[in-house]
Protein backbone atom coordinates (compact mmCIF):
# COMPACT_ATOMS: atom_id res chain seq x y z
CA UNK A 1 0.00 0.00 0.00
CA UNK A 2 3.03 2.43 0.70
CA UNK A 3 3.16 5.31 -1.93
CA UNK A 4 4.44 8.91 -2.15
CA UNK A 5 2.01 10.95 -1.60
CA UNK A 6 2.30 13.83 -3.70
CA UNK A 7 -0.27 16.28 -1.81
CA UNK A 8 0.30 15.66 2.31
CA UNK A 9 -0.94 18.96 3.22
CA UNK A 10 -3.94 17.98 4.63
CA UNK A 11 -2.23 15.37 7.05
CA UNK A 12 0.43 17.97 7.45
CA UNK A 13 -2.04 20.41 9.12
CA UNK A 14 -4.03 17.99 10.94
CA UNK A 15 -0.82 17.30 12.96
CA UNK A 16 -0.31 21.08 13.57
CA UNK A 17 3.13 21.14 10.96
CA UNK A 18 3.75 23.53 8.55
CA UNK A 19 2.41 24.19 5.34
CA UNK A 20 1.96 26.93 2.67
CA UNK A 21 -1.54 27.38 3.24
CA UNK A 22 -4.52 25.64 4.95
CA UNK A 23 -5.89 22.72 3.08
CA UNK A 24 -9.39 22.49 2.00
CA UNK A 25 -11.90 19.82 1.79
CA UNK A 26 -15.62 19.69 2.13
CA UNK A 27 -17.76 17.65 4.61
CA UNK A 28 -20.02 15.08 1.87
CA UNK A 29 -18.00 16.96 -1.42
CA UNK A 30 -19.49 13.85 -2.61
CA UNK A 31 -23.01 14.79 -3.29
CA UNK A 32 -26.43 15.57 -4.55
CA UNK A 33 -25.04 19.24 -5.60
CA UNK A 34 -22.91 17.58 -8.67
CA UNK A 35 -24.99 16.19 -10.94
CA UNK A 36 -22.73 13.77 -12.03
CA UNK A 37 -23.58 12.46 -8.68
CA UNK A 38 -27.45 12.44 -8.54
CA UNK A 39 -26.84 10.74 -12.26
CA UNK A 40 -24.56 7.45 -10.00
CA UNK A 41 -27.22 7.68 -7.81
CA UNK A 42 -29.79 6.93 -10.56
CA UNK A 43 -27.09 4.37 -11.62
CA UNK A 44 -27.25 2.45 -8.29
CA UNK A 45 -31.01 2.18 -8.25
CA UNK A 46 -30.81 3.33 -4.51
CA UNK A 47 -28.50 5.10 -1.48
CA UNK A 48 -27.75 1.67 -0.34
CA UNK A 49 -26.72 0.22 -3.24
CA UNK A 50 -24.47 3.16 -4.21
CA UNK A 51 -23.09 2.65 -0.20
CA UNK A 52 -22.82 -1.15 -0.99
CA UNK A 53 -20.94 -1.32 -4.49
CA UNK A 54 -17.85 -0.37 -4.23
CA UNK A 55 -17.00 0.78 -7.72
CA UNK A 56 -19.74 2.99 -7.52
CA UNK A 57 -18.66 4.04 -3.98
CA UNK A 58 -14.85 5.43 -5.76
CA UNK A 59 -16.70 6.44 -8.75
CA UNK A 60 -18.78 9.44 -6.27
CA UNK A 61 -15.58 9.67 -4.30
CA UNK A 62 -13.22 10.83 -7.00
CA UNK A 63 -16.19 13.10 -8.65
CA UNK A 64 -15.35 16.08 -6.53
CA UNK A 65 -11.65 15.52 -7.00
CA UNK A 66 -12.18 15.77 -11.14
CA UNK A 67 -13.92 19.22 -10.65
CA UNK A 68 -12.08 20.46 -7.35
CA UNK A 69 -8.17 21.04 -6.52
CA UNK A 70 -9.24 19.66 -3.01
CA UNK A 71 -6.58 18.48 -0.91
CA UNK A 72 -8.34 15.42 0.27
CA UNK A 73 -10.53 12.91 -0.69
CA UNK A 74 -12.87 11.38 1.50
CA UNK A 75 -14.69 7.71 1.74
CA UNK A 76 -18.70 7.84 0.29
CA UNK A 77 -20.25 5.61 2.72
CA UNK A 78 -22.88 6.43 5.45
CA UNK A 79 -22.78 6.46 9.02
CA UNK A 80 -25.31 4.08 9.80
CA UNK A 81 -23.48 1.20 7.79
CA UNK A 82 -22.47 -0.12 11.61
CA UNK A 83 -26.15 -0.57 12.79
CA UNK A 84 -26.86 -1.91 9.88
CA UNK A 85 -24.48 -4.34 10.18
CA UNK A 86 -25.65 -5.18 13.61
CA UNK A 87 -28.95 -6.50 11.94
CA UNK A 88 -31.28 -3.63 13.23
CA UNK A 89 -32.20 -3.16 9.01
CA UNK A 90 -31.62 -0.05 7.88
CA UNK A 91 -33.58 1.37 4.85
CA UNK A 92 -34.27 4.67 3.65
CA UNK A 93 -37.93 6.11 2.98
CA UNK A 94 -38.55 8.61 0.08
CA UNK A 95 -38.14 11.95 1.48
CA UNK A 96 -38.19 10.49 5.00
CA UNK A 97 -34.72 9.91 5.66
CA UNK A 98 -32.70 6.58 6.64
CA UNK A 99 -35.28 3.66 8.96
CA UNK A 100 -34.62 0.65 10.77
CA UNK A 101 -37.16 -1.86 10.93
CA UNK A 102 -35.80 -3.52 14.64
CA UNK A 103 -34.53 -0.70 16.94
CA UNK A 104 -33.25 -1.34 20.17
CA UNK A 105 -34.76 -0.54 23.20
CA UNK A 106 -34.13 -2.62 25.92
CA UNK A 107 -30.57 -4.36 27.91
CA UNK A 108 -31.99 -7.87 26.26
CA UNK A 109 -32.08 -6.55 22.93
CA UNK A 110 -28.47 -4.68 22.98
CA UNK A 111 -26.92 -7.83 25.08
CA UNK A 112 -28.00 -9.72 21.51
CA UNK A 113 -26.44 -7.35 18.93
CA UNK A 114 -23.19 -8.51 17.42
CA UNK A 115 -20.14 -6.37 16.95
CA UNK A 116 -19.69 -6.67 13.25
CA UNK A 117 -16.46 -8.45 11.59
CA UNK A 118 -15.05 -5.22 9.41
CA UNK A 119 -13.76 -7.75 6.87
CA UNK A 120 -16.75 -10.08 7.11
CA UNK A 121 -20.31 -7.83 7.24
CA UNK A 122 -18.46 -4.63 6.24
CA UNK A 123 -16.44 -5.64 3.56
CA UNK A 124 -18.36 -3.80 0.75
CA UNK A 125 -16.94 -0.42 3.16
CA UNK A 126 -13.06 -1.93 2.94
CA UNK A 127 -13.18 -2.83 -0.71
CA UNK A 128 -13.87 0.97 -1.13
CA UNK A 129 -11.42 1.99 0.48
CA UNK A 130 -9.08 -0.11 -1.35
CA UNK A 131 -10.00 0.64 -4.72
CA UNK A 132 -10.12 4.72 -3.74
CA UNK A 133 -6.57 4.55 -2.56
CA UNK A 134 -5.42 2.36 -5.69
CA UNK A 135 -7.24 5.27 -7.63
CA UNK A 136 -6.22 8.66 -6.04
CA UNK A 137 -2.79 6.83 -6.95
CA UNK A 138 -1.19 9.12 -4.43
CA UNK A 139 -2.41 12.34 -5.31
CA UNK A 140 -3.99 13.30 -2.04
CA UNK A 141 -5.18 11.39 1.06
CA UNK A 142 -7.87 9.34 1.74
CA UNK A 143 -10.03 10.04 4.86
CA UNK A 144 -12.31 7.50 6.82
CA UNK A 145 -14.95 7.94 9.07
CA UNK A 146 -17.79 6.59 11.34
CA UNK A 147 -20.35 8.08 13.57
CA UNK A 148 -20.12 8.37 17.12
CA UNK A 149 -21.40 6.10 19.24
CA UNK A 150 -23.67 8.32 20.92
CA UNK A 151 -25.00 9.79 17.37
CA UNK A 152 -25.37 5.89 16.41
CA UNK A 153 -27.11 5.00 19.44
CA UNK A 154 -29.59 7.54 18.77
CA UNK A 155 -30.75 6.42 15.28
CA UNK A 156 -30.76 2.61 16.60
CA UNK A 157 -32.96 3.55 19.17
CA UNK A 158 -35.51 5.38 18.09
CA UNK A 159 -35.50 3.79 14.75
CA UNK A 160 -34.99 7.15 12.68
CA UNK A 161 -33.91 10.72 12.71
CA UNK A 162 -35.80 12.70 15.83
CA UNK A 163 -35.76 16.05 16.38
CA UNK A 164 -36.55 15.79 20.78
CA UNK A 165 -34.93 12.00 20.58
CA UNK A 166 -37.75 11.13 23.32
CA UNK A 167 -36.75 7.46 22.99
CA UNK A 168 -33.17 7.31 23.47
CA UNK A 169 -33.09 9.85 26.47
CA UNK A 170 -35.92 7.83 27.90
CA UNK A 171 -33.60 5.10 27.89
CA UNK A 172 -30.20 6.97 29.15
CA UNK A 173 -32.76 8.85 31.72
CA UNK A 174 -34.12 5.53 32.83
CA UNK A 175 -32.17 2.66 32.35
CA UNK A 176 -28.72 3.94 31.88
CA UNK A 177 -26.54 0.90 32.49
CA UNK A 178 -28.98 -0.31 29.65
CA UNK A 179 -27.61 2.82 27.48
CA UNK A 180 -23.83 2.42 28.72
CA UNK A 181 -24.23 -1.29 27.59
CA UNK A 182 -24.95 -0.24 24.03
CA UNK A 183 -22.39 2.71 23.64
CA UNK A 184 -19.53 0.08 24.85
CA UNK A 185 -20.96 -2.40 21.92
CA UNK A 186 -20.99 0.40 19.54
CA UNK A 187 -17.77 2.17 20.64
CA UNK A 188 -16.21 -1.22 20.07
CA UNK A 189 -17.75 -1.32 16.81
CA UNK A 190 -16.47 1.54 15.76
CA UNK A 191 -12.78 1.24 16.93
CA UNK A 192 -12.97 -2.03 14.87
CA UNK A 193 -14.49 -0.76 12.07
CA UNK A 194 -12.04 2.73 11.75
CA UNK A 195 -8.89 0.49 12.37
CA UNK A 196 -10.17 -1.63 9.52
CA UNK A 197 -10.34 1.13 7.07
CA UNK A 198 -6.88 2.78 8.52
CA UNK A 199 -5.57 -1.06 7.38
CA UNK A 200 -7.06 -0.73 4.16
CA UNK A 201 -5.72 2.50 3.02
CA UNK A 202 -7.52 5.38 5.04
CA UNK A 203 -5.01 7.73 6.10
CA UNK A 204 -6.75 10.27 8.30
CA UNK A 205 -10.01 9.27 10.07
CA UNK A 206 -12.65 11.01 11.44
CA UNK A 207 -15.83 10.49 13.80
CA UNK A 208 -18.91 12.38 13.36
CA UNK A 209 -20.71 12.77 16.27
CA UNK A 210 -23.93 14.50 14.89
CA UNK A 211 -25.79 15.18 18.53
CA UNK A 212 -23.44 15.36 20.59
CA UNK A 213 -24.94 19.31 21.04
CA UNK A 214 -28.17 17.32 22.15
CA UNK A 215 -26.78 16.22 25.44
CA UNK A 216 -26.50 18.16 28.74
CA UNK A 217 -23.19 19.64 29.81
CA UNK A 218 -22.77 16.59 32.28
CA UNK A 219 -24.51 14.07 29.78
CA UNK A 220 -22.35 14.85 27.06
CA UNK A 221 -19.21 13.96 28.92
CA UNK A 222 -20.81 10.44 30.19
CA UNK A 223 -22.65 9.37 27.30
CA UNK A 224 -20.85 10.74 24.09
CA UNK A 225 -16.87 12.52 24.55
CA UNK A 226 -16.17 9.24 27.12
CA UNK A 227 -17.13 7.26 24.02
CA UNK A 228 -15.11 9.43 22.05
CA UNK A 229 -12.00 8.95 24.20
CA UNK A 230 -12.22 5.03 24.02
CA UNK A 231 -12.12 5.37 20.12
CA UNK A 232 -9.23 7.72 20.32
CA UNK A 233 -7.70 5.54 22.84
CA UNK A 234 -8.13 2.31 20.38
CA UNK A 235 -7.05 3.66 17.06
CA UNK A 236 -4.27 2.71 15.13
CA UNK A 237 -1.97 5.81 15.21
CA UNK A 238 0.80 4.99 12.97
CA UNK A 239 0.44 2.69 9.58
CA UNK A 240 2.54 2.39 6.65
CA UNK A 241 5.09 5.06 7.76
CA UNK A 242 2.90 8.07 8.55
CA UNK A 243 0.77 9.37 11.76
CA UNK A 244 -2.72 8.52 10.96
CA UNK A 245 -4.46 11.96 12.81
CA UNK A 246 -7.82 11.63 13.63
CA UNK A 247 -10.49 14.96 14.11
CA UNK A 248 -13.64 14.53 16.64
CA UNK A 249 -16.81 16.78 15.63
CA UNK A 250 -19.50 17.58 17.53
CA UNK A 251 -21.96 19.37 16.15
CA UNK A 252 -23.85 21.88 18.66
CA UNK A 253 -20.66 21.03 20.94
CA UNK A 254 -18.17 23.84 21.27
CA UNK A 255 -19.65 24.64 24.80
CA UNK A 256 -16.84 21.12 25.54
CA UNK A 257 -14.21 22.30 23.26
CA UNK A 258 -11.57 22.24 25.77
CA UNK A 259 -12.64 18.51 26.97
CA UNK A 260 -12.69 17.31 23.82
CA UNK A 261 -9.18 18.73 23.10
CA UNK A 262 -7.84 16.72 25.91
CA UNK A 263 -9.33 13.61 24.61
CA UNK A 264 -5.53 13.01 22.36
CA UNK A 265 -7.40 13.40 18.88
CA UNK A 266 -5.24 15.56 16.97
CA UNK A 267 -7.98 18.23 15.59
CA UNK A 268 -11.13 19.27 16.35
CA UNK A 269 -14.11 19.77 13.86
CA UNK A 270 -16.27 23.19 14.54
CA UNK A 271 -19.49 23.94 13.75
CA UNK A 272 -20.54 27.83 12.25
CA UNK A 273 -21.65 29.17 15.60
CA UNK A 274 -18.52 30.12 16.84
CA UNK A 275 -15.64 31.96 15.81
CA UNK A 276 -12.24 30.28 14.63
CA UNK A 277 -10.69 32.74 16.55
CA UNK A 278 -12.68 31.79 19.82
CA UNK A 279 -12.16 28.35 19.40
CA UNK A 280 -8.30 29.02 18.79
CA UNK A 281 -7.82 31.34 21.95
CA UNK A 282 -9.43 28.27 24.04
CA UNK A 283 -7.53 25.19 22.60
CA UNK A 284 -4.44 26.50 21.98
CA UNK A 285 -1.81 24.50 20.11
CA UNK A 286 -3.23 21.17 21.39
CA UNK A 287 -5.08 20.49 18.61
CA UNK A 288 -5.68 21.31 14.94
CA UNK A 289 -9.14 22.82 14.15
CA UNK A 290 -11.16 22.16 10.94
CA UNK A 291 -13.85 24.09 9.68
CA UNK A 292 -16.29 26.26 9.49
CA UNK A 293 -17.98 27.99 7.26
CA UNK A 294 -21.68 28.00 7.41
CA UNK A 295 -22.83 26.17 4.38
CA UNK A 296 -25.22 28.24 3.24
CA UNK A 297 -22.96 30.55 2.34
CA UNK A 298 -22.34 29.28 -0.56
CA UNK A 299 -25.96 30.48 -2.15
CA UNK A 300 -25.13 33.81 -1.98
CA UNK A 301 -23.48 35.30 -4.99
CA UNK A 302 -19.50 35.07 -5.45
CA UNK A 303 -18.01 37.95 -3.76
CA UNK A 304 -20.05 37.02 -0.43
CA UNK A 305 -18.73 33.33 -0.58
CA UNK A 306 -14.93 34.83 -1.08
CA UNK A 307 -15.32 37.74 1.46
CA UNK A 308 -16.93 34.74 4.32
CA UNK A 309 -14.06 32.16 3.25
CA UNK A 310 -11.69 35.22 3.81
CA UNK A 311 -13.02 35.91 7.06
CA UNK A 312 -12.80 32.06 8.01
CA UNK A 313 -9.04 32.51 6.95
CA UNK A 314 -8.07 35.50 8.47
CA UNK A 315 -9.66 34.39 11.60
CA UNK A 316 -7.10 32.01 12.83
CA UNK A 317 -4.59 33.26 14.18
CA UNK A 318 -1.68 30.73 14.36
CA UNK A 319 0.74 29.93 11.79
CA UNK A 320 -0.05 25.70 11.60
CA UNK A 321 -2.85 23.81 12.58
CA UNK A 322 -6.16 24.71 10.54
CA UNK A 323 -7.93 22.90 7.76
CA UNK A 324 -10.49 24.77 6.22
CA UNK A 325 -13.91 23.10 5.32
CA UNK A 326 -18.13 24.01 6.21
CA UNK A 327 -19.27 24.16 9.21
CA UNK A 328 -21.40 20.89 8.40
CA UNK A 329 -22.50 18.72 5.18
CA UNK A 330 -22.76 21.11 1.96
CA UNK A 331 -26.15 22.01 0.89
CA UNK A 332 -27.82 19.22 -1.86
CA UNK A 333 -29.06 22.44 -3.98
CA UNK A 334 -25.56 23.96 -3.98
CA UNK A 335 -24.69 25.51 -7.38
CA UNK A 336 -21.23 24.06 -8.20
CA UNK A 337 -19.99 27.10 -9.17
CA UNK A 338 -20.14 28.64 -5.66
CA UNK A 339 -17.88 25.45 -4.33
CA UNK A 340 -15.47 26.47 -7.16
CA UNK A 341 -14.91 30.06 -6.11
CA UNK A 342 -14.58 28.78 -2.64
CA UNK A 343 -12.02 25.93 -3.12
CA UNK A 344 -10.13 28.76 -5.83
CA UNK A 345 -10.59 31.52 -2.90
CA UNK A 346 -8.58 29.02 -0.24
CA UNK A 347 -5.87 27.69 -2.60
CA UNK A 348 -4.92 30.47 -3.87
CA UNK A 349 -4.91 32.25 0.34
CA UNK A 350 -1.45 32.72 1.91
CA UNK A 351 -0.83 33.99 5.41
CA UNK A 352 1.07 37.55 5.18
Amino acid sequence: MSQTLKNDRLLRALLREPVDRPPIWIMRQAGRYLPEYRETRAQAGSFMNLCQNPELACEVTMQPLRRFPLDAAILFSDILTIPDAMGLGLYFETGEGPRFRDPIRSLEAIENLPVPDPEQELRYVMDAVRLIRRELNGEVPLIGFAGSPWTLATYMVEGQGSRDFAETKRLMYGEPQAMHALLQKVASAVTEYLNAQIRAGAQAVMVFDTWGGSLTPRGYREFSLAYMQRIVDGLIRDHDGRRVPVTLFTKGGDAWLEAQAETGADALGLDWTIEIAEASRRVGDRVALQGNLDPSVLYAPDAVVREEALRVLDGFDRDTGHVFNLGHGIHPGIDPERVATLVETVTSYRRD
